[in-house]
């Protein structure tokens, strides 16, 4: 049986209150594509205003703090983001690791405080261009993984993992087929290690420039169960397309 794919767009910082409309065109074409998980995360601030507005689709956060609650001005705990209507939180996307120099020690330890509190999460991992280069992209992400996944009873049932290789967030650089395959691969190895049977269950979505027009050929690669996206999920059009790509090559996987 093959999983569903799962398509999450993370908007990053962006978005208003007039975007919450781009949210309930993405529900609406997802009610056609039923084959795909859907899903959204916008800036804490619109959680509460898109899972009014969009009933079919997955709402989460990017992030939350570690900590339950206290004196952490500025942060949000995972019950909170869970009280404004989130189902799941993003933790160790690579722009938190780098600007806001998070260990993979933080990373679990906010995916375990998310996961305690009913939250699902998605734990991204991904190499930079030094390590790519030195061919060392592997080890790094295994490395990041083994460090930065949950632990515990029925933990891995809500755990997805990202790879998203640096070098080609945003930059339109977007590794090969192949290369990711290899990663996928590699990534289901340490999840194995990590989790033991039952591991071949956790998704593992792909992130970095991924477009409507490179979707198809990124999602059949192996071992990819998905795609987190970035400045493509912003517009239902474009976001749209990517599901379209995912609920396409469904169709043909069965044939």
């Amino acid at each position: 049986m093959a999983q569903r794919p799962y398509i999450v767009g993370n908007w990053k910082m962006h978005g208003n209150r007039a975007m919450v409309a781009e949210a309930r065109a993405i529900d609406r074409a997802a009610e056609r594509l039923i084959k795909v998980e859907v899903a959204l995360a916008p800036p804490a601030t619109l959680i509460q205003a898109i899972r009014k507005e969009a009933s079919l689709i997955g709402v989460g956060a990017q992030d939350c703090h570690a900590a339950e609650s206290g004196a952490h001005t500025g942060g949000i705990s995972a019950a909170m983001v869970k009280d404004a209507g989130a189902g799941f939180v993003i933790v160790g996307h690579s722009e938190r690791r780098s600007h806001h120099r998070e260990s993979d020690a933080e990373v679990r330890a906010k995916a375990q405080s998310a996961l305690s509190v009913g939250l699902a999460v998605i734990v991204c991992v991904g190499e930079s261009e030094e390590q790519r280069d030195a061919g060392n992209a592997e080890a790094v992400v295994a490395a990041q993984l083994e460090a930065s996944l949950p632990r515990g009873e029925h933990v891995m049932e809500r755990v997805t993992v990202a790879y998203e290789p640096i070098w080609a967030i945003g930059t339109g650089r977007t590794p090969t087929v192949e290369d990711v395959a290899s990663m996928h691969r590699a990534i289901r190895a340490q999840l194995l290690a990590v989790y033991g049977p039952g591991a071949e269950a956790v998704r593992i979505l792909y992130g970095g420039s991924v477009k409507a027009d490179n979707a198809a050929e990124l999602l059949a690669a192996d071992e990819v169960g998905g795609a987190l996206v970035g400045g493509a999920s912003l517009t239902a059009e474009s976001f749209v397309g990517i599901v379209v790509a995912a609920a396409e090559r469904l169709e043909h996987s069965h044939h």
